[in-house]
């Protein structure tokens, strides 16, 4: 992204960002949005109107936020403009109506002629039509590279549908067009979501097209991550796409990005409740906002924190997208059991700050990079129970870099049980054997 004119001035660059409608993505989106505004350039972040109402104020004086009009499905809630909105069925309906902003956004670069754009995986029909207009081309992903690289071996598999790869047992094995020898692959029970990739859903067209069209037709690659972790991947990612990648960093948070108004008073009460707890004793529970966890799930979990014997502090937040139908209760006298050592809440709560207090030991995660950049950037050992997308090869990863477990869980269906979660609690957490889990996240800290 060249910022200097031939006789050596600095140059003003108009940059358009365009996110997936996903707050994991939004947010990183953001950071990269400030990071270039802050050097000078003009940036248009786009998003669609009740996204834009959800982001911090003080951004509208740095960012030019620009609403877009989500064209309404019978099939979405009303107001849906997230993933966090809808239930994971139906995202492939919000993908639908993302395909509707096509218009909207080609008349907004016909008009302000940017000289950039950066896009996700979703908008597979951008890079030809910024082409087309002489507008330069970057995908920025969000995903790490071993997860690119998972994908297929070219754009082209991905959008003709020509991968070999047609089983499940192919994606338990690393890809064989990897150059090095790695542990990370797919286990059986995640690898069924890699077969469904590749076809189409309700939209039309699957997610490994978008990705390979995404690709094809972009200049370059920005990626959060980080020459100073798993450097090697970012070669392999290079080589397979033919694309110059360049990795962005981590993108640990500065400040807090709330995406819905947090009171000052929530923190003090978790602060007072946290101030009560002994030092690196208390495990900090999160799966994040769009996984909707099954009766069971919410069982076994329950039951392992309370048969740990640990202090914890659960974030039990029922997703947005859920109905009164989809409300999971949690295990009968549970609250009562554990009044003294845990505490559930179920609305909003300030992670970065909970995670920063010094009672707080460790960290049981859903693996979403999100959250794994801020417990590594505050030193915190993980206990990895994953659910979507690329957590499990993100788990594999840090498995491999010895900064946390996974809980154990079944093969075949990824069931987990009371006591793989209240083991790998007390094996992180209290144990000599977890001491080097520890030492290892805050090295990376």
């Amino acid at each position: 992204m060249p910022t200097t004119d031939s006789d050596g001035s600095k140059q003003q660059l108009h940059v358009v960002m365009f996110p997936w409608l996903a707050f994991g993505h939004i947010i990183p989106f953001l950071e990269l949005s400030k990071s270039i505004a802050q050097k000078g350039h003009k940036v248009s972040f786009l998003s669609t109107i009740r996204n834009i109402q959800r982001l911090p104020s003080h951004l509208s004086p740095l960012l030019n936020l620009v609403p877009l009009t989500l064209p309404r499905l019978h099939q979405l809630p009303q107001d849906a403009e997230a993933t966090m909105d809808v239930r994971t069925e139906d995202i492939q309906y919000l993908k639908k109506a993302f395909d509707g902003l096509q218009l909207e956004v080609t008349r907004f670069l016909e008009s302000e002629s940017p000289d950039w754009i950066i896009y996700d995986f979703a908008p597979y029909w951008l890079p030809k039509i910024a082409a087309s207009l002489g507008i330069s081309r970057a995908f920025f992903s969000i995903f790490k590279a071993w997860f690119i690289a998972f994908l297929a071996e070219s754009p082209e598999d991905m959008i003709n549908g020509s991968d070999d790869r047609t089983s499940v047992e192919d994606f338990l094995v690393p890809p064989k067009w990897l150059p090095f020898p790695s542990t990370i692959c797919y286990r059986r029970h995640e690898a069924n979501w890699m077969m469904g990739v590749c076809s189409p859903n309700a939209s039309g067209v699957s997610d490994a097209y978008r990705s390979g069209m995404i690709l094809k037709g972009s200049n370059c690659l920005f990626i959060r991550h980080s020459y100073d972790f798993e450097p090697q991947w970012l070669t392999v990612v290079e080589e397979l796409h033919h694309l110059p990648v360049v990795p962005v960093g981590l993108m640990p948070p500065a400040t807090a990005v709330e995406v819905e108004n947090g009171k000052d008073d929530t923190w003090l009460t978790i602060k007072n409740w946290l101030d009560g707890q002994q030092k690196v004793h208390v495990v900090y529970v999160a799966l994040g906002s769009e996984v909707m966890l099954s009766k069971t799930d919410v069982s076994e979990l329950a039951l392992g924190l309370e048969l740990s014997g640990l202090p914890f502090f659960w974030a039990f937040r029922k997703p947005a997208g859920s109905t009164e139908s989809d409300s999971v209760e949690l295990p009968d006298g549970f609250l009562e059991r554990i009044r003294n050592r845990g505490m559930v809440w179920t609305s909003w709560v300030p992670q970065l700050q909970i995670l920063s207090h010094d009672s707080v030991g460790g960290f049981l995660t859903h693996c979403g990079w999100g959250s794994i950049v801020e417990g590594l950037m505050f030193g915190h050992p993980l206990i990895m129970l994953l659910f979507l997308v690329d957590q499990g090869l993100n788990a594999r990863a840090l498995v491999d870099k010895n900064v946390g477990i996974e809980v154990p869980r079944n093969e075949e269906d990824g069931s987990f049980t009371k006591n793989s979660v209240a083991d790998s609690l007390s094996l992180v957490v209290v144990e000599d054997e977890g001491k080097i889990y520890k030492e290892n996240a805050m090295a990376l800290s």
